[in-house]
């Protein structure tokens, strides 16, 4: 409070006209240097008056374009009415310089053709007048109102120079707050979608308890045999699948625009259609192609896991569209944006059922998404929470029929596993992967020799 109080003060108790003390200086100079006469004490009147109501109408205000106005106006007064004196006219020049390079860039011109004006029409007065009275020669008021003027122009830029280090010092903190806020954000928008947090951030929205009823495309995933493995496994081999999964994962559901809802142990939930939706039928197609991602993905990190010694890790993925309650659900304190309702049951439902690689689909998706990709009749299920039996859909893989045009190959058996992924190939890797194809396949046809020799 203390501090606060003494900085009202000192901004009620500055000056921002000081030239004023040099006009009352330079009038009361002349006066004296003319020993009073009539002229003298006309110029003295017409600026010291204004003057000194300037000082104390300004003593606790900020600066204007009228009083700035003012104080160009009397300075360009005692330039014509001292008629151009060299010296004396430089140095009151310089202050209504310093007064226009300080004013508003929209009042410069202004300024400058008030004192143009007020200049000319007042040497013409003063030399009607009198031609002779007011011609300042070699004497003692030129070289104090110069003094004067320097010091006063010093003045200013001192206090310049010290606004400029205040503004700067708040420039560098607010920054320093802004660079904070930015990394807080850039840390908590980890844990919200960016369909949720960008537009409160952009359009600073009011978030409140609030949800609608849309219709969505839902898609429930987790890891097939994730279950049994973790028996056998520490938690930080655990933790490092889970993350590496969940990472590839979330890339993938970002590249298609899904909803992210959230990670369940090994099981993630996403869907279409909130807050941005594409139209019913796009929303399903664009879910079934990112779950169709989801299992090729799948295939490269179930290689990599089985170089390390974990098998038998599978994605198994439930897919259906309906109508469900989507929103900020919980309290004003503590809320969470996700879905709630029968068919989100239903997609949890079809993935429980579904097979080591199996995307399974409901009716209503199928309806949707059934001209773009091919799918397989699965089976009429009864299923937990559902009184009426379910029809369910498998979803095959776009590659698995196209043979020779196949940008995937991949085949298990007993001993033997190929996995190739055309996609991610380089050119200057293809030297080295036939070399050790062919590696391979003379190593099986010396086991088979080998084999044949023994049973006969």
């Amino acid at each position: 409070m203390k501090s606060s109080t003494l900085l009202k003060n000192q901004e009620y108790a500055r000056f921002d006209y000081p030239e004023i003390f040099v006009l009352l200086l330079t009038v009361v100079l002349v006066a004296m240097h003319f020993e009073f006469n009539s002229i003298s004490m006309v110029l003295f009147t017409i600026v010291s008056l204004p003057s000194l109501m300037i000082l104390i109408y300004n003593y606790r205000r900020q600066p204007s374009f009228w009083t700035s106005n003012i104080v160009v106006m009397l300075l360009s007064t005692v330039i014509g009415s001292m008629q151009f004196c060299t010296i004396l006219s430089l140095s009151l020049s310089l202050l209504i310089g310093i007064r226009i390079i300080l004013s508003e860039p929209e009042n410069r011109l202004k300024l400058i053709i008030v004192s143009i004006v007020i200049t000319v029409m007042f040497y013409y007065v003063s030399t009607m007048l009198n031609s002779d009275m007011m011609v300042c020669n070699d004497d003692f008021i030129s070289p104090i109102v110069l003094l004067a003027s320097i010091i006063t122009i010093c003045c200013q830029f001192w206090e310049i120079y010290h606004k400029y280090l205040s503004y700067e010092n708040t420039a560098e903190k607010t920054k320093g707050r802004l660079n904070t806020l930015v990394s807080v954000i850039s840390k908590l928008s980890r844990f919200i979608p960016p369909q949720v947090w960008q537009p409160i951030v952009k359009s600073d929205n009011v978030v409140d308890v609030n949800n609608k009823r849309a219709k969505l495309t839902i898609m429930f995933s987790d890891i097939a045999g994730f279950t049994e493995l973790s028996d056998s496994l520490s938690s930080d081999n655990l933790a490092d699948i889970l993350n590496t999964y969940m990472k590839c994962m979330t890339v993938i559901a970002n590249k298609h625009g899904a909803m992210l809802d959230k990670f369940v142990g090994d099981g993630m939930i996403c869907f279409f259609g909130e807050p941005n939706s594409r139209g019913t039928r796009q929303d399903a197609l664009d879910c079934v192609a990112m779950a169709i991602d989801m299992r090729r993905e799948m295939r490269s990190l179930r290689q990599e896991w089985r170089l390390m010694g974990f098998e038998g890790l599978y994605v198994r993925i439930g897919i259906t569209t309906g109508y469900c309650h989507v929103g900020n659900f919980g309290s004003n304190s503590r809320m969470s944006y996700t879905i709630i309702g029968k068919e989100a049951n239903l997609a949890s439902r079809l993935e429980s059922i579904a097979g080591k690689g199996d995307i399974l689909i409901s009716q209503r998706t199928y309806d949707y998404v059934c001209h773009d990709y091919e799918c397989e009749y699965a089976g009429t299920y009864q299923l937990k929470g559902f009184d009426s039996s379910i029809n369910a859909w498998q979803v095959l893989d776009p590659d698995a029929n196209k043979g020779r045009l196949s940008k995937w190959v991949d085949h298990t058996l007993p001993g033997f596993n190929l996995h190739l992924n055309f996609k991610d190939m380089q050119n200057y890797d293809y030297k080295e992967i036939k070399s050790k194809l062919n590696f391979a396949l003379e190593r099986i046809e010396k086991e088979e020799k080998e084999h044949s020799l023994i049973n006969k």
